[in-house]
């Protein structure tokens, strides 16, 4: 979830030149505040089930003995 949100910030808000640090902090901090009121969530696409087919090689199957 982290990563998406940092993709939106780069596209929504950091797509062009900021001059420096201060204006930085003012821009991401304004974005923030806008994302946060609209309650913006995530619409997951990818079900547990479907990760653990996918993903079933990073993941150790636990075996009952």
């Amino acid at each position: 979830m982290a990563e998406i949100e940092l993709g939106v910030l780069s596209q929504q808000c950091l797509d062009r030149r900021i001059p420096d640090q201060a204006t930085l902090k003012r821009y991401v901090t304004l974005w923030q505040a806008r994302r946060n009121q609209t309650h913006v969530s995530v619409d997951w696409q990818f079900t547990t089930a479907d990760a653990r087919i996918k993903l079933k090689r990073l993941y150790p199957s636990i075996h009952e003995s």
